[in-house]
Formats: structure tokens, C-alpha cells, sequence
């Protein structure tokens, strides 16, 4: 790998048992249509096992954990993993920054670059892999690059094609969980814009405490407040279980337990300039091509004092606030409708950024829902059946005759899989 040139390799001393660990980086060009021009070092980590084995390009869409984990079909093929951090997330991020090349075919091409350094050493088949802004990655790369892997497995990946038409979020909180959750939620969101003098006391307290300010990105705290309360039924589905519906407090119950319920599910320091802005990239990423959901949510109406506040560009530094572009998105989907080829998309029940998928085409592509699984949906928590079929489809394309899971022991590897952090998506 030394010998690939633009790659710096550090290999840990402590690797996982059975692996080797090495963080990289790669030179990349800030604008692939200009490879001779200004250039950033975008960073990556490469779980190693064989190079005969095949090897999984995995993306969180974000940032890159440094410490080594497994992804599912990494796990199910026991292969290579690469693991790579998206352009314009710190410290993959040129200087000086130029946000309009921060596109999906720009990302595409920082993959499609990387895979053809490694594909020398790495010789077995290749399939590709993410959750949620991952997942939109992996499928975004296949679109462009249709040859640099033999598969993808995207796992809760949005598709939101038409993006004024959110329609399908309105119909998902109208009907997930049970009536009495729902009901119990929405009492709990509508409470604390009731309280919400009581409500921005305990807030600026908290904030007073952490250090957080409001100023560089939603404006003020009670811009900031507001959005907490309204993303707080998108984060309860997203990330926890019909279980919790238990865990939800009644609407008399005292402010700081309403205030420390929605700091638990939707965290208070989220929207702070401090936890908010490392994803900017997201979120101008949002706001310029994948678009945004944007649910009407009816029974909070009369109790807003920001209209339009739950959007991409409210979450962004007014100077990287941009317009969106219509096309990017339908072509993606058209192209994965029709032409699209070695596709598994695996959806949770109860997650919300499930409410608008993809639907793939008949070149070998399939896509599974695992009932009643939020965020976190894995081929493992499918009905046996589609559990049995989708393994098998991805085996078919890595060529291994049955699932080699590598054991491990509790709490390593695969514990550290980072797709349940607290993100925007």
C-alpha cells in the first residue's frame, strides 16, 4: 500500500485479533473535473484480513470513527473493510473550502479514485456499504461508477426525489407505533411549547453550564428550542423501540422531567453552534441536492413561533445556506428504478427516513423491511425468510458459497459499529 501513490499509511500496533488496522489517507482532488488542480487529504481506515477476501467499501456518509468495527456485510462475507470519511467533514476537508464542490458525483469520484489505488491489492470481488447518509453515498457511487463493485447493501438509505413532496413523513407519524404512543408524544412536544418560558430557563442553564451558544447557526435559543421539540418524534422513531413508548411522560408531568425526557431523545445540545456545526456538511449537502423532510406536524400548530424553521438551511451558517437543485435526485432515482443492477436496501418499520425509499429495479436488486426495527435495521433482523434471501444474494455477488462470520469476542468489533450515533440522518 505504501507503494500506491498519494496514500500515507500508519498501521496500529493493537490490532483487533485476526485483523490488521491501518488508518490512511489518500490525495484527492478538490474538483475531480480539474485532478491537476488544488488537492485535500481525505482520510480512511482499512480493517485488513486477507487480500484474497473480498473486500467491503463501507461509508458512514460522515465522519471516519478511528477505531475499527465491522459492518454487517463485512461480518456476513468475513472480508476486508475499508471505511471511508466523506469529503468536507473535518479534517477531509480542503482549505480554503470551496462548498459548491461538494456534490454527490465530486463524493462519488473521491470513492471511485480510492477504489481504483486499492483494486491492485485487493483483487477479490468488492461490494459497497452504509447506513442512512451511507447508504445515499454507496448508491450515489454505484450511479456514477457502476463498475468499481460487484454490489451494495444500503442499509435505511432516504431517496428524497420530489423534495416539496413530504406527504409520505405525514402518513408514517399518522400510523407508526400505536395510537396511544403517538398520542403521548405529540402531548409531550405540545406541553413544552406550552412551558416554554420554564422550558428556556432550564435550557439556558444547561447552556450556561456547557458552553454552548446560539448565535453562528439557528440564531438564538428559542430558534434552537423550537427545533429540539419539533425533531423530537423524528428522533424518538429513529433510534428507539415501541418499548420505549413506556418511557414516555405524561403531559402533567413537572417541566424537568419533560425537559430531561427531550434531552434524552432529541438532545438539547445538538442544536448549539457547537453540536450542530460539525455538520454543516450535511446539512448544505441537504439543502443543495438530497433535499430535507419536512413533515406539516398539525398538532403543534398555534403553539410555533418560527415558520419554515424545519428545514436544511436553518441549520446551516447563513454564508453556506444555498438553494435547492431538482435533478440531482430524480436522476438517481430513475437511474435506480430502471437501470440500477446488484442492489439490496434493507429499511426499518418504524424509521422514519424509511417513509420515502428506493425502489429498485429487476437487475438483481431487492429491498427488505425488518418489522417493527427503527434506525438500526441489518439483514439480521429480518423475517427468517428474507434473512436467508438477502444473505444469499449478497454471498452470490462476493462469490463465497455460505456466511463466514469471524467470532469475536462480546464487545469488540462488532459492538463499535457506529451507525446509532446521534446524526442528522
Amino acid at each position: 500500500m505504501r507503494a500506491v501513490p498519494g496514500l500515507t499509511v500508519w498501521e496500529s500496533p493493537t490490532p483487533p485479533e485476526g485483523y490488521r488496522f491501518f488508518l490512511l489517507t489518500i490525495t484527492q482532488p478538490v474538483d475531480h473535473r480539474e485532478p491537476r488542480g488544488a488537492t485535500f487529504e481525505q482520510r480512511f481506515q482499512l480493517l485488513h484480513r486477507d487480500t484474497a477476501r473480498p473486500m467491503v467499501l463501507h461509508t458512514t456518509g460522515y465522519d471516519m470513527p478511528t477505531t475499527a468495527f465491522r459492518s454487517e456485510p463485512t461480518r456476513l462475507v468475513d472480508g476486508n473493510q475499508i471505511s471511508v470519511e466523506q469529503r468536507f467533514f473535518s479534517p477531509s476537508r480542503p482549505d480554503p473550502a470551496d462548498w459548491d464542490k461538494l456534490t454527490i458525483w465530486q463524493a462519488a469520484s473521491d470513492h471511485h479514485r480510492l477504489v481504483a489505488a486499492l483494486k491492485g491489492v485487493y483483487t477479490s470481488k468488492w461490494v459497497s456499504t452504509g447506513a442512512s447518509k451511507g447508504g445515499m453515498t454507496s448508491v450515489y457511487h454505484r450511479r456514477f461508477y457502476p463498475s468499481d463493485v460487484d454490489g451494495v447493501v444500503a442499509y435505511v438509505a432516504p431517496n428524497d426525489r420530489l423534495n416539496r413532496e413530504d406527504s409520505a413523513y405525514d402518513r408514517f407519524f399518522a400510523t407508526v407505533g400505536t395510537p396511544r404512543c403517538r398520542s403521548a408524544l405529540e402531548a409531550v412536544q405540545r406541553e413544552a411549547l406550552l412551558r416554554r418560558p420554564e422550558m428556556i430557563a432550564l435550557y439556558e442553564a444547561a447552556a450556561e453550564a456547557g458552553g454552548w451558544t446560539f448565535t453562528d447557526v439557528l440564531g438564538s435559543i428559542d430558534r434552537a428550542f423550537e427545533m429540539t421539540v419539533l425533531d423530537t418524534g423524528w428522533a424518538f422513531w429513529q433510534y428507539s423501540t415501541i418499548d420505549d413508548c413506556a418511557h414516555v411522560p405524561p403531559s402533567t408531568a413537572p417541566t424537568a422531567d419533560l425537559y430531561a425526557f427531550l434531552d434524552g431523545v432529541a438532545g438539547f445540545s445538538f442544536y448549539s453552534d457547537q453540536g450542530i456545526t460539525p455538520y454543516a456538511p450535511y446539512y448544505r449537502q441537504a439543502a443543495t441536492q438530497l433535499g430535507w423532510p419536512e413533515p406539516r406536524f398539525p398538532h403543534l400548530r398555534g403553539l410555533t413561533r418560527h415558520p419554515g424553521l424545519y428545514q436544511a438551511n436553518s441549520s446551516l451558517p447563513r454564508d453556506l445556506r444555498a438553494r435547492h437543485q431538482l435533478l440531482p435526485m430524480l436522476d438517481v432515482d430513475l437511474w435506480v428504478r430502471t437501470q440500477g443492477a446488484n442492489f439490496l436496501f434493507i429499511y426499518g418499520a418504524n424509521d422514519p427516513w424509511g417513509a420515502e425509499p428506493f425502489t429498485p429495479s429487476r437487475h438483481d436488486s431487492h429491498s427488505y423491511t425488518a418489522p417493527a426495527a427503527n434506525h438500526g435495521a441489518a439483514i439480521a433482523a429480518l423475517t427468517p425468510a428474507d434473512r436467508a434471501a438477502a444473505t444469499a444474494t449478497l454471498l452470490s455477488w462476493t462469490a463465497q458459497p455460505t456466511a463466514r462470520v469471524a467470532p469475536l469476542a462480546p464487545g469488540s468489533l462488532d459492538a463499535a459499529d457506529p451507525r446509532m450515533r446521534r446524526r442528522p440522518l
